[in-house]
């Protein structure tokens, strides 16, 4: 715990969890309905699906802000180009995924092939024209996902990709992977940084969702035209600094969040620490 704290009193645990157990049940029952009677609207191809997508969002964002006291903030909006364009974002929590879908008309995620597989979802995937990888191939997979990328964005509709492949807790050191670089530089497109504090609020893991304003913050876009080794550096200094200061400003405002971002943190002290006894044992 988070020196200086208390811990929070009984009742407070009791009602977080309460109001996570019922926003939790509403979200999945929703997204169930959903998915049954939104069937008839894949046969409208990529575009019926965004519409019941972007339904899908909203529902979801209201029940969070009614039954948890969690509220979607979006900042930047103005750096959001027109046309075909990359989106970079943080991926701290499974909030973002439905969260960045309102302010992306026509999107691709670039997702694992394995979630195409899932019953009815994965029909949904499929008839929306996302961009499944299979990781296991290897440089094979981001040459089909270059190639694929390349479509998507010259017939302008946008791709999101999570930089880092998978969710991170807030404060835990960047893991950036090569694969957004290499369609940056393949594909000739602007890159949208996004930054955000969602995992103060909903965890990778658990079911916790904590009240509060979580930001998702469109940073300026990153032009085309830069080598592969300079875009990941701003990338990655773009992003990173941002989110630090919406963690910092999220505890700021309510300090019952420390020991989230501490827990986050904490992970950047390990990974020194193996660092350390990796290059001790080398030594």
């Amino acid at each position: 715990m988070t020196a200086g704290l208390a811990p929070p009193p009984p009742q407070r645990t009791a009602m977080l969890t309460l109001r996570s157990l019922a926003y939790n049940f509403a979200f999945y029952v929703n997204l169930i309905a959903l998915m049954i009677f939104g069937l008839p609207l894949t046969l409208r191809g990529r575009h019926g699906v965004f519409a019941l997508a972007r339904l899908w969002a909203a529902n979801s964002i209201w029940l969070m802000k009614t039954l948890c006291g969690l509220k979607v903030e979006y900042r930047g909006l103005e750096n959001i180009p027109s046309g075909g364009y990359i989106v970079a974002s943080k991926h701290e929590s499974f909030l973002e995924t439905f969260a960045l879908l309102p302010h992306t008309p026509d999107f691709a995620f670039i997702l694992k092939r394995q979630l195409v597989y899932i019953p009815l979802f994965g029909l949904y995937l499929v008839a929306a024209r996302q961009i499944a990888i299979n990781r296991a191939r290897g440089h094979t997979a981001l040459a089909q996902v270059v190639e694929q990328a390349r479509d998507v964005l010259g017939a302008g509709r946008q791709i999101i990709i999570f930089p880092e492949g998978t969710r991170r807790p807030p404060g835990a050191p960047p893991a950036y992977k090569f694969g957004v670089a290499a369609i940056y530089a393949e594909t000739n497109a602007p890159c949208v940084p996004v930054a955000l504090n969602t995992g103060l609020f909903w965890g990778r893991r658990g079911f916790s969702r904590r009240p509060g304003t979580a930001v998702i913050e469109y940073l300026p876009p990153i032009p085309p035209g830069l080598d592969r080794e300079a875009f990941a550096a701003r990338l990655e200094s773009a992003i990173e600094g941002a989110c630090a200061r919406l963690n910092a400003e999220a505890v700021a405002a309510d300090p019952r969040l420390a020991p989230v971002l501490a827990a986050g943190q904490a992970t950047v002290d390990e990974a020194k620490s193996r660092s350390r006894a990796g290059a001790s044992a080398t030594a």
